[in-house]
């Protein structure tokens, strides 16, 4: 390989790190292809990557820099691609979906041409006391659930437009979906579940309030700050800091949008961003980039 061919290599990893989270790689033997086209709307973050000839590693180090909330949906779409996650070793073909813990270590391998889809997928939707999810599990291409899962993916990509509400319906209809055929039964419902949808709906109307705080958020649902803490500490989640993603997811949506010259100032001051530095760090560590650069980009 020749020094343009690692360049382009460079560029391409920078470019997943920046959509998908920290990675480390290396090419293969033979000559590297890569490209990805970054798809959002609303809650819906995924990329469609095109790939050849590539190895990719989440260890310690990719760890200790990146965002872990959330599981890596994959969804192959041409070509193959092998995938390792502690003790799971997979080969993935047209059609099949698996899922990646983002908080554990993973590589994956691309001999020869791939494309696939990666969903970030929240940990708190598939995330279910007492079921125990699999990851680097294949889900046969040929089983109905998987097919319909596609469908409804390549569906939910042909609109942009959509809203926080229906981008949010559409990823809790995919959980729906693949969980029983991961974990082979349905996740059952319990008052536990219920309460935690019910302060995450109440988080989302409360976004651009000041006053959203956990400790006013406890009061409001009637239950101490502690519970609040330990009800999301049960999803691997941290509160203040679900809040604040769901805020920065806001922020992105609102710099996506075509005729948007607000300054950035007071995109982030609308979704409860009172200081711009703080609003600047807090929107790079999610998104891997500035908000200037991430409204250049979308545009």
């Amino acid at each position: 390989m020749d020094g343009q061919e690692y360049r382009q290599f460079d560029a391409w990893l920078a470019r997943v790190n920046s959509a998908c989270g920290r990675f480390s790689g290396q090419p293969l033997e033979g000559r590297f292809r890569g490209q990805l086209d970054e798809f959002c709307a609303g809650s819906m973050k995924l990329s469609t990557v095109e790939i050849g000839n590539a190895r990719m590693q989440r260890g310690r180090r990719e760890l200790a820099e990146s965002c872990d909330d959330w599981f890596y949906t994959v969804f192959q779409l041409e070509g193959k691609a092998q995938l390792e996650q502690e003790d799971a070793r997979i080969e993935l073909c047209p059609g099949d979906i698996t899922l990646i813990d983002a908080a554990r270590p993973s590589a994956l391998n691309w001999h020869g041409h791939s494309r696939q889809i990666s969903l970030l997928l929240p940990r708190h939707l598939l995330d279910v006391p007492g079921v125990s999810i699999p990851c680097a599990r294949r889900l046969d291409g040929s089983a109905p659930v998987v097919r319909l899962s596609h469908q409804l993916l390549h569906e939910s990509m042909k609109g942009k437009e959509l809203t926080i509400c229906e981008s949010d319906a559409a990823l809790s209809a995919l959980v729906c979906l693949l969980r029983p055929a991961l974990t082979g039964r349905d996740a059952p419902t319990s008052r536990r579940e219920q309460l935690f949808s019910k302060v995450t709906r109440m988080i989302d109307d409360h976004l651009a309030c000041d006053d959203l705080r956990p400790e006013w958020l406890a009061s409001e649902v009637g239950m101490s700050v502690r519970s609040l803490y330990r009800l999301f500490a049960d999803k691997g989640l941290v509160v203040a800091q679900y809040i604040r993603n769901r805020r920065l997811d806001r922020c992105a949506l609102a710099l996506r949008g075509e005729s948007s010259d607000e300054k950035l100032a007071s995109v982030g001051y609308s979704w409860g961003f009172t200081d711009h530095s703080h609003f600047s760090t807090a929107f790079r560590q999610r998104f891997g980039i500035t908000p200037g650069e991430y409204r250049r980009r979308h545009r």
